[in-house]
């Protein structure tokens, strides 16, 4: 799908037949915010899912469920929109649209005089394309950039002092299952036990 030429999908088409979809970008958010969500239950997520997605649920509910993944990821499956800058580690998280919304509401009204508050025709797809296109100077990709930096011994005492800092500042919540990893590999150490299986 090309942005520029193609028309922006309000449908998906599943077994011959057109299902309608709500394309607000704010079900893409939940959408998201619900998919990192330890607190819902993994076999929950699928139904919840379509029924956020779905005015009418498709009886083909796999079909479905991957009709929701190809417009989540803004019809190329490959991309992820949670890994939108380069550098990161695989799994590692930059931004959160729970902590980070009064930095990406301020970055949108900032850079294209964008209110989020009163868009209500804004299409997921034209959202994920401005916020890809975030400026470097915007206070919410400083955060981000501060997240993904890599602090290296290479660096003056002073500036590795400064990305720790402000790592520290913007650090995202850790999940309770990375908090309880955490806290078991603290422990092996502190007791001086094995670490196989922690890391």
């Amino acid at each position: 799908m090309n942005l520029l030429i193609d028309p922006l999908p309000e449908k998906i088409t599943i077994d011959d037949k057109e299902y309608p979809i709500r394309w607000d970008f704010r079900v893409g958010i939940l959408y998201e915010l619900m998919m990192l969500d330890e607190d819902v239950k993994g076999a929950e997520k699928p139904l919840l899912a379509l029924r956020l997605f779905y005015p009418e649920i498709p009886p083909n509910w796999k079909k479905a469920l991957e009709g929701i993944q190809w417009f989540y990821c803004g019809g190329d499956e490959k991309k992820s929109f949670s890994k939108r800058k380069g550098g990161q580690k695989k799994r590692e998280r930059i931004y959160s649209f729970e902590q980070d919304a009064a930095y990406i509401y301020s970055a949108f009204l900032e850079q294209y005089n964008l209110d989020l508050t009163e868009a209500w025709q804004l299409h997921w797809w034209r959202f994920r394309a401005l916020f890809q296109g975030i400026r470097e100077d915007t206070e919410f990709a400083k955060i981000m950039g501060y997240r993904a930096m890599e602090i290296s011994e290479g660096m003056a005492k002073e500036q590795r002092e400064f990305y720790r800092r402000m790592k520290e500042i913007h650090r995202l919540p850790i999940s309770k299952g990375e908090e309880e990893k955490l806290s078991a590999i603290e422990s092996a150490l502190m007791s001086g036990g094995d670490l196989t299986g922690l890391l």
